[in-house]
């Protein structure tokens, strides 16, 4: 996603739930150590959007968990 500011986030969509956000965080990382930050900026956030779910929070490494219903424009 990027942002007005020129910023930009890395979001994956998990429909299975919170069972699949182990996988999603891993490939998310490794996503962003793909990035070469000498040529652009780093990654803003990391985001997981989740099927289910009562609230948004973050996890240690940084990375946005989301249920969908949380989203709103």
């Amino acid at each position: 996603m990027h942002l007005r500011d020129g910023s930009y986030g890395l979001i994956e969509v998990k429909i299975g739930g919170a069972m699949l956000i182990d996988d999603g965080r891993k490939k998310l990382s490794r996503l962003a150590n793909e990035i070469d930050t000498k040529k652009m900026r780093g990654p803003a956030f990391r985001m997981i959007v989740v099927a289910e779910g009562d609230y948004a929070y973050e996890e240690p490494d940084g990375t946005l968990i989301c249920p969908i219903g949380s989203l709103k424009p």
